[in-house]
């Protein structure tokens, strides 16, 4: 609850420092906000024509089928390599001014929520332009959001945190981003998985939130509800474990950065 007090009393910070990330996301593109437009469309167009034409992956309509997953990743691995870096690409503000440090991961994970609905306009743009269309299990695109959201916000808190007293984790992320991008069913579907490995798989937080976007969005049929269901509860866990870990490492931050 003392989050919620912290935020609401800081509320216009806060506001300020979203405002700041989206801005200064774009600042001196010359293209600006529509690198959120074109950014996923070029992915797509890469990922489509190496899997589907070079890799001969035999999926009706893979682009949409790719279009589904990889924007919600996307979103993803963006917001978990800026939150990493949050806190000490802020050092110089922490040491000067009180806020609550919260606001900091927070903002970043809020921002790239943002970007990620923009993003999603261009989805469903194209999902109606090629006749996929939408059904009523769309409904449900909001709890599958919100899922993701708090499963950042516990992870952007470890990371931000733990970045400031181990800065080699720039490294480490950069390698367990890509080696979680191929053990997410983004550029192939669950159907192609051996039985064996589909438990190692569902491991992967990311897993059974993209099988959800992809259940809604391409397949129009509800998501797995026992995967999303536990997805939900181990969000909720991992941000009380985030933000517990970031409050006991924040005593030190002014010192270390």
């Amino acid at each position: 609850m003392k989050l919620f007090k912290d935020l609401y009393q800081y509320r216009e910070l806060l506001k300020t420092n979203i405002q700041k990330e989206i801005r200064g996301k774009y600042k001196g593109a010359w293209l600006g906000v529509v690198w959120s437009y074109l950014n996923p469309l070029l992915m797509l167009v890469v990922y489509s024509v190496v899997f589907s034409k070079i890799m001969k992956i035999q999926i009706p309509n893979y682009t949409m089928f790719l279009f589904t997953a990889l924007i919600p990743w996307t979103f993803f691995t963006q917001t978990v390599s800026q939150g990493a870096f949050s806190v000490v690409a802020n050092g110089s503000i922490l040491k000067k001014v009180y806020f609550p440090r919260e606001i900091i991961p927070i903002s970043i994970v809020t921002s790239n929520v943002i970007t990620f609905l923009i993003s999603c306009i261009i989805m469903l743009f194209f999902i109606f332009v090629t006749g996929l269309g939408v059904s009523w299990y769309i409904l449900l695109f909001p709890v599958v959001l919100i899922s993701q959201y708090v499963l950042l916000l516990g992870i952007t808190f470890i990371l931000s945190s733990v970045t400031v007293y181990i800065r080699d984790l720039e490294h480490i992320i950069t390698v367990l981003l890509m080696v979680m991008f191929y053990g997410t069913p983004i550029v192939y579907s669950m159907d192609m998985v051996p039985a064996s490995m589909k438990a190692i798989l569902l491991l992967n937080p990311m897993t059974p939130i993209i099988n959800s976007y992809r259940d809604i969005l391409f397949y129009k049929q509800m998501p797995n509800l026992k995967d999303l269901a536990l997805i939900i509860i181990v969000a909720i866990v991992l941000f009380n474990i985030g933000l517990v870990i970031f409050r006991k490492l924040e005593r030190n931050f002014a010192e270390e950065l």
